[in-house]
């Protein structure tokens, strides 16, 4: 037997499990306070924020402030709130009631009515799946119109670009278009079941779409080019769609799993 090699692999081995020792005693603890302290707080907002006239539209825990579209109250078994984010029931996973029949569901919206704003929020969506964020909604203007439950205003798209079929019918039906208008140019997406960060300012007759730190579109209302572009689009027999209001936010129900959080509105003069 060569008793030197012998001893040199011992002596590799002591040395390996020394260095695998000290790392797990003492690396965690560092790594962990590390860790916590990186992750920013969800929900909330900073002192530079209230200064600047951010208002949360979601508490991270309850609905105050949000009520289905055309009901007083939020459509059950469709919405709920999970680790700090409103989620979208998948439609199939949904409990049927008593009889047999499935729960009704529909998009929900703010209370509260806006005019010129900037909302910030962070979305995720499920594989294949799509929803969206709709403003300048008129509550009786989308009841008046089937189907009763999903709102009628202008649509920040938000889809599995890569998975759901609507990509296909266009670019202007992608993640972060105005949904069925403009499509978005420059965007990028991150992968699905990881928060991306969307911005819609809408002010006066201007609007502008964001995703991600960069400006992907914007438009002018009452321009040629914008009439010209409802003609084309669904919204051309919905007398009034593209009037300027004061309206509600709205989460889209497309049936599909979604995740919304860090819902912040800034009203602006």
């Amino acid at each position: 037997m060569d008793h030197s090699g012998f001893l040199r692999h011992q002596l590799f081995i002591f040395i390996l499990f020394f260095f695998i020792f000290i790392s797990t005693s003492y690396a965690p603890s560092g790594w962990e306070q590390t860790a916590a302290t990186s992750i920013p707080d969800i929900n909330t907002l900073t002192e530079q924020e209230k200064a600047e006239g951010w208002l949360l539209l979601f508490d991270g825990d309850t609905f105050k402030g949000w009520r289905g579209l055309g009901r007083s109250d939020i459509p059950k078994g469709h919405w709920t709130i999970k680790a700090g984010c409103i989620k979208k029931i998948p439609s199939g996973d949904v409990r049927l009631q008593s009889d047999g029949q499935p729960l009704q569901g529909g998009d929900i919206m703010t209370r509260e009515t806006f005019t010129d704003f900037e909302l910030k929020f962070e979305w995720k969506i499920s594989r294949a799946g799509n929803s969206g964020i709709k403003y300048n909604v008129s509550e009786e203007m989308s009841v008046s119109h089937p189907p009763e439950s999903a709102a009628l205003g202008f649509e920040y798209q938000i889809l599995d670009d890569d998975n759901h079929p609507d990509a296909k019918n266009g670019e202007n039906r992608t993640a972060a278009a105005l949904y069925d208008l403009i499509a978005p140019e420059g965007k990028i997406l991150k992968p699905v079941g990881e928060f991306n960060t969307g911005c819609i300012v809408f002010k006066e007759n201007h609007g502008e779409h964001w995703l991600n730190g960069i400006k992907v579109l914007e438009y002018d209302l009452k321009t040629p080019l914008m009439e010209e572009l409802l003609r084309k689009s669904k919204y051309a027999p919905i007398k009034g769609f593209a009037e300027k209001r004061s309206g509600h936010i709205v989460l889209q129900d497309h049936t599909d799993a979604v995740w919304f959080r860090n819902i912040k509105i800034r009203k602006l003069k």
